[in-house]
């Protein structure tokens, strides 16, 4: 699922509504041991351009 949801986000990531929802869904079917690989790749990916959506929906997550 990990590589999937990966996909997915790259493929939204022009529109800003569609990025958070799709990470909010990512979150729902990932299992907790993909969820810090995910929030690693998610800030090295998006993080100049959606810090604050990343902050809002990874920060429970510890690396």
């Amino acid at each position: 699922m990990l590589e999937y949801v990966k996909t997915i986000l790259k493929k939204v990531s022009f529109d800003r509504r569609l990025f958070e929802k799709e990470l909010v869904k990512a979150l729902k079917v990932l299992i907790p041991p993909e969820l810090k690989d995910f929030k690693k790749w998610c800030y090295d990916q998006f993080g100049g351009i959606y810090d604050p959506i990343l902050n809002k929906h990874l920060a429970h997550i510890t690396i």
